[in-house]
């Protein structure tokens, strides 16, 4: 039994009720106990064990029908709510990098999952929010162009990558946002449709010479930028991980980032970005939509990521939250989209902590500690890590409480419709506003050297 609950699915659904969600071991995950994703489907009761040599990368809680959450007793997590949650609330465990992607908007959901519904399984958008549950590196949005030409200019196996066409528009492109936005679109068509021999020999090139940089030739600190620093370090982790994928160059148009703990990012759909390593809670619009264009064995789409991207430049606004409910131990984590927001919870050892009663359906997990609950109702259940469950709306309110002899807090994640849309707690930042325009990834002449 995955907690000490008593629930009735026939009674209008008014306790909360345990649920089992279900668990991805895409190749990227990581590895055995040491993923929170294992941990947390050992306790919830997914699996019996965790086998050591697998990596466990997603757990998806929600009603998408790809994985769908299940009841204690067989039924569907769709089945208790009455109709499908417009979000999708995941745990990731991140082991290795992720593909270069972007997820569609609606107009193009609809267009891509008609045009090949194999690879593109439904027709919704897919915004979505991190909150970093460890340090977490992440690729978000394209650099600015003032970084990518000094880039270019440092490094000419990445300059060989890219045709000359395309390294001009970088070059003279005028103080207006279009102008900034066409070049950049311009330079990721040419680098991603550059031919595969011509790539695969600037990176190993590239590689050979950063890591004699890195070890006995290294410029004094003083000489080269921390940032600069930084790109190249990421850039063999990544060839490390992905070999002879001229993907491995990505830090040098993408900006590289590390949030931290509690720390959050909105990506709204339409732009770039790979996540590296660490582990986050994510909450999205219900979908699956991605396309992908590298450091990835699985589908690649680059004519449609380089046409659907917005080209907008400098990273993601990074957001701490807001108290919410007039308690700062509850935390909320507000996304300028209408499906999904995030709360955390916080109960210390010897405090009690009420939760909001909420007018719509929501689903809360055990991310940190242990403690109980109760309600009017009467029902107890017992909190530890890795148990989730399914709250009605208008559910009685649950009073947490964690004994004064615990070593920490429990920490509660929950998810919901969003109750906050007028007062969001992330933006969409657009430090230079974008450019949106078809472009044929075909019609770039790639240039074979530096």
């Amino acid at each position: 039994m995955a907690a000490l609950a008593t629930y009735n699915t026939t009674d209008g659904c008014k306790n909360v009720v345990p649920i089992r969600p279900s668990v991805q071991r895409y190749a990227w995950g990581i590895r055995g106990l040491d993923s929170r994703v294992a941990r947390y489907a050992l306790e919830s009761g997914i699996v019996d064990e965790v086998d050591p040599d697998q990596p466990y990368a997603e757990m998806w809680i929600g009603t998408h029908p790809k994985a769908p959450s299940m009841l204690l007793d067989g039924s569907t997590l769709e089945s208790a709510v009455g109709s499908t949650l417009p979000f999708l609330f995941k745990v990731l465990s991140c082991g290795k990098t992720l593909s270069i992607q972007a997820h569609p908007d609606k107009r193009l959901a609809e267009k891509l999952h008609i045009q090949d519904p194999t690879n593109y399984g439904d027709a919704n958008h897919k915004p979505e929010m991190a909150i970093a549950l460890t340090p977490f590196e992440a690729m978000c949005g394209f650099r600015r162009l003032g970084e990518i030409r000094a880039l270019l200019r440092r490094h000419p196996e990445f300059a060989a990558c890219i045709s000359d066409e395309a390294k001009l528009a970088i070059f003279m492109s005028g103080f207006d946002e279009q102008s900034k936005s066409k070049a950049l679109q311009k330079m990721f068509g040419s680098f991603m449709s550059c031919d595969p021999d011509v790539s695969t020999l600037q990176l190993s090139r590239l590689l050979e010479r950063l890591q004699r940089e890195q070890s006995t030739n290294h410029p004094h600190p003083h000489q080269e930028p921390p940032w600069e620093r930084k790109c190249a370090r990421a850039i063999l982790r990544l060839a490390n991980q992905f070999p002879n994928d001229p993907g491995a160059m990505a830090p040098f148009f993408l900006n590289y980032l590390l949030i931290a703990p509690g720390e959050s990012f909105f990506m709204a759909p339409n732009e770039p970005h790979a996540y590296v390593a660490g582990e986050i809670l994510e909450c999205m619009a219900c979908s699956d939509n991605v396309v992908r264009a590298g450091l990835t064995p699985k589908f690649r789409d680059v004519k449609n990521l380089v046409s659907m991207l917005t080209y907008s430049m400098g990273g993601p606004a990074i957001d701490v939250g807001t108290p919410a409910y007039n308690d700062h131990r509850i935390v909320r984590y507000t996304p300028p989209v209408p499906e999904f927001e995030i709360m955390i919870l916080t109960c210390n050892p010897g405090e009690q902590l009420k939760m909001p009663q909420l007018t719509k359906p929501a689903i809360f997990l055990v991310i940190e500690g242990g403690g109980s609950t109760d309600n009017e109702l009467g029902q107890r259940l017992v909190m530890r890590p890795g148990r989730a469950y399914y709250m009605p709306a208008n559910c009685p309110q649950l009073h947490f409480s964690v004994h004064k002899d615990k070593h920490g807090p429990l920490k509660i994640a929950l998810a919901h419709e969003n109750l906050h849309l007028h007062d969001p707690t992330s933006i969409i930042r657009k430090v230079e506003t974008s450019y949106s325009g078809e472009f044929d990834v075909g019609d770039t002449a790639q240039a074979a050297s530096s």
